[in-house]
């Protein structure tokens, strides 16, 4: 009888996992919001490179506009406002000629329209090829989304045009293996990426225990997909051929088969690393030597079956830095790709920078506070911190927790600290 009334029990936490809840919670508003505590409006820093944006359906019904963090909580406070996460290339259109005679409290002198600026249906509250919003209130449970780090829409695992969500590189605990997804119709703006060699993809996590045969590729140790996207080029035409990995599979005097217009030629396995080490630098100049020897500006779509792809840990590194190839990231609108600050992994990274230096900041002041205490005052601080754990544990631990917890119960616990002080000070 007991068991049958098991599912039915309220849900208790210790003080200690509630206080992790909040750390967790609050870490997770930095990452999204990029460290922005939301005090000043971000328009006079321009079109960012990365930054949390949200769009305000109450004063823009076309959802054609969007608004910084600190304008969605000082101007649209109480609006119908939806979270985008963070859009690049953005500049906060609060205020501007789109809200009619709405003004902006923070920064009201904007220009009318911020011509750079994209939209897309996130803006009115729709995502994926579905246009559903998120969370949708009709589903029966809420399908993990992913986004598209090209053209940033959020889709559906079952909407990615993938036979089954198994095709997802995860782990065996599900955490992603990848860092970037690019959406099936993206994919063919980038299609130039299946000229690289397999360690730019994400592989699925397998688990195997027979023997791989020699002749089969090379296929990692661990058992993990060993697919892979070497090509050359016939005709304008990409064909696919088992080249492996950029790492240094091959031995030293293997080459890329040097067939007639092959895209590596007689480049070895060894020299693709050379050279993707040397161009992965985003800060320098455009390398003069294409790593693919390709020139990807003059090349025709795959013609293979349209898929999302997938991509490893620190892809943009290895992405060639030619001229030419600059050239096509630039005339694609594809060119912050090898912008190492437009990656969601940078922005999370300053995002934790900028936590850590307002915690030290919050530390710093707390400290300056105690030291313009004098002794007797710090005791006293320090008397009352010890009384209010102790009062607070010895609650926690004669309380019935079948009961709710009431508000005479928390000025009980007050009361009894409030006294102690009393007696502390007779």
């Amino acid at each position: 009888m007991a068991d049958a009334f098991k599912d039915d029990a309220e849900q208790t936490v210790t003080i200690g996992e509630y206080i992790e809840g909040l750390e967790a919670e609050e870490l997770e508003a930095d990452l999204v919001l990029g460290g922005d505590e939301g005090k000043e409006c971000t328009y006079a820093d321009g079109y960012m490179k990365r930054q949390a944006i949200f769009s305000c359906l109450t004063c823009v019904p076309a959802g054609n506009a969007g608004v910084c963090t600190a304008c969605s909580l000082s101007c649209h406070d109480g609006h119908e406002v939806v979270e985008l996460w963070t859009k690049r290339k953005f500049r906060c259109d609060c205020g501007n000629s789109k809200f009619g005679e709405f003004f902006c409290k923070l920064f009201a002198n904007k220009d009318s329209e911020n011509i750079e600026n994209t939209y897309n249906h996130n803006f009115k509250g729709s995502y994926c090829t579905c246009s559903r919003p998120y969370p949708d209130p009709d589903a029966k449970e809420q399908v993990e989304m992913i986004q598209c780090c090209i053209c940033e829409d959020w889709f559906h695992e079952n909407h990615l045009g993938l036979n089954s969500s198994n095709e997802i590189p995860r782990d065996e605990e599900g955490e992603p293996l990848y860092e970037d997804c690019i959406c099936q119709e993206c994919a063919v703006t980038c299609s130039f990426l299946k000229l690289y060699p397999a360690c730019i993809w994400a592989t699925l996590k397998q688990k195997s225990t027979a023997p791989v045969s020699s002749n089969e590729g090379n296929v990692p140790e661990d058992g993990s997909s060993a697919s892979t996207h070497s090509e050359k080029i016939a005709n304008n035409i990409i064909v696919s051929e088992n080249l492996g990995n950029c790492s240094n599979t091959f031995s030293e005097s293997e080459t890329v088969p040097n067939e007639k217009n092959s895209f590596h030629g007689e480049s070895t396995a060894k020299d693709f690393n050379l050279q993707k080490t040397q161009a992965c630098d985003s800060n320098k100049e455009p390398s003069p030597k294409c790593i693919l020897e390709v020139d990807i500006n003059s090349m025709s779509a795959i013609s293979e079956k349209k898929g999302p792809m997938f991509l490893s840990k620190k892809w943009r590194d290895l992405l060639c830095r030619c001229s030419s190839c600059c050239g096509f990231y630039a005339r694609e609108g594809i060119d912050y790709l090898i912008d190492r600050e437009d990656s969601i992994e940078e922005y999370e990274k300053m995002a934790k920078r900028k936590r850590d230096e307002k915690l030290q900041q919050q530390e710093g002041a707390e400290l300056d506070f105690l030291n313009t205490l004098n002794h007797v005052q710090k005791i006293e601080i320090l008397s009352g911190i010890a009384d209010m754990k102790n009062e607070f544990q010895s609650f926690l631990e004669s309380f019935d927790s079948s009961k709710p917890v009431t508000s005479a119960d928390i000025r009980g616990v007050f009361e009894n600290l409030a006294k102690k002080k009393k007696q502390r000070l007779l």
